[in-house]
């Protein structure tokens, strides 16, 4: 597919860009279901393999070096085995991971139950980190912040992010763009935020529903004005993206190809768009790729990453 990455490829080859959120592990646990469980009407799962991913803000950090820039991502995770292994899979796909470790948290993970290509089950552990915790990483973001051409804040509600509207605040002043992947109802803590990316489903939990396209160009720009957010790039599945800005609205399709699965297509999509921008592309531009991108990765089953041989 022709995409527009080629032309960006070296500058964001020298990109920097700063993560921070809430990271997890996504175990997958894949296996064949022959029959139902005499306990229980549900199936049973013989295991055939095990996988173990990046999830949250660790896989927005991914996808980052995947498309060759450099990532660097702040969070705060238990003292524990998953932790481990997120430090040791971040640092083989070139993340350089500032984690601080507390044994009074538990890492975040999410264990998926996979049969026949199917999702049958999701478990997921969790204990969101106290807020003085998480005060201590501020020192580092400000230290990280210099070298970086973007900040990307991947909030997944997990208590990683308590500290966000400061961040904001010390990013903007240092003329940095900050991108911010949205959850819950409440968006006054981004506000002055340079991009905010919403699904169409976290969109409406803040507006309403829309009865159509001029009523959702209405409440998404009075929501931007509100908040003092300079864009609005909304994902809408197969309706494609569609940006809100002081220039309008402007869309583009969603990528025409199968649909395995979409976990982790927004961690792809802000993604790429941190690097790209990072990299000093223009926004359109940014946007067209990550839509692009965004379109492999769904392709793919589970958290996954485009590389630049696939946006060529």
């Amino acid at each position: 597919m022709k995409t527009g990455f080629t032309r960006w490829r070296a500058r964001v080859a020298k990109a920097r860009v700063l993560v921070v959120g809430d990271v997890m592990l996504d175990r997958y646990w894949f296996g064949e279901v022959e029959r139902i469980s005499p306990e229980a009407p549900v199936p049973v799962v013989r295991i055939g393999r095990t996988e173990e991913r990046p999830g949250g803000a660790a896989n927005v950090a991914r996808n980052i070096t995947a498309l060759g820039a450099h990532a660097d991502l702040i969070s705060a995770t238990g003292d524990d085995e998953p932790a481990d292994a997120l430090t040791r899979m971040l640092a083989a796909e070139g993340v350089t991971a500032s984690f601080l470790r507390d044994a009074a948290l538990t890492t975040t993970v999410k264990l998926r139950v996979v049969g026949r290509q199917q999702q049958l089950l999701r478990i997921d552990f969790e204990r969101p980190p106290p807020r003085e915790l998480l005060a201590a990483k501020l020192a580092d973001f400000d230290a990280l912040l210099e070298p970086a051409g973007a900040v990307v804040l991947s909030d997944y509600g997990k208590g990683g992010l308590a500290h966000i509207a400061t961040m904001i605040g010390r990013a903007r002043a240092a003329g940095r763009p900050v991108l911010v992947d949205p959850k819950g109802d409440d968006w006054g803590e981004y506000r002055g935020a340079t991009l905010v990316t919403p699904n169409r489903a976290e969109l409406a939990q803040v507006v309403g529903r829309w009865r159509d396209e001029a009523d959702l160009a209405r409440r998404a720009q009075s929501l931007r004005h509100d908040l003092g957010i300079d864009a609005l790039l909304v994902t809408r599945s197969e309706e494609g993206m569609t940006l809100f800005s002081d220039t309008g609205a402007a869309s583009i399709p969603a990528q025409a190809r199968e649909v395995f699965d979409v976990s982790g297509a927004g961690d792809t999509v802000i993604a790429t768009l941190g690097a790209l921008l990072a990299a000093g592309a223009p926004l359109a531009d940014a946007m067209r790729i990550a839509n692009a991108a965004a379109g492999v990765v769904v392709g793919k089953l589970g958290t996954a990453v485009a590389h630049p041989s696939e946006l060529d």
